[in-house]
């Protein structure tokens, strides 16, 4: 699995980065994290308010901070 971060570096990127983490660790399952920072890849997403979280190429939330438990429910 491959999870995405995109964001210019802020402090709710940082927050989703680590909630992100937290619920791969408690499921159990491995993930090959990133954080994409460049504006231009970004925009390849379509995304237009960050934070965003990408899992395997599909964006799954943008303009919020998710939980670990929120981010459980979509690796699940």
């Amino acid at each position: 699995m491959k999870i995405e971060i995109l964001g210019m570096g802020c402090q709710k990127c940082k927050d989703l980065d680590t909630a992100a983490k937290q619920a791969v660790q408690e499921l159990g399952v491995e993930a090959e994290f990133s954080k994409v920072e460049d504006i231009k890849q970004i925009m390849k997403y379509g995304v237009m308010v960050t934070p965003a979280l990408v899992v395997d190429g599909v964006v799954k939330a943008t303009g919020k901070v998710l939980n670990k438990d929120d981010i459980k429910k979509i690796l699940k």
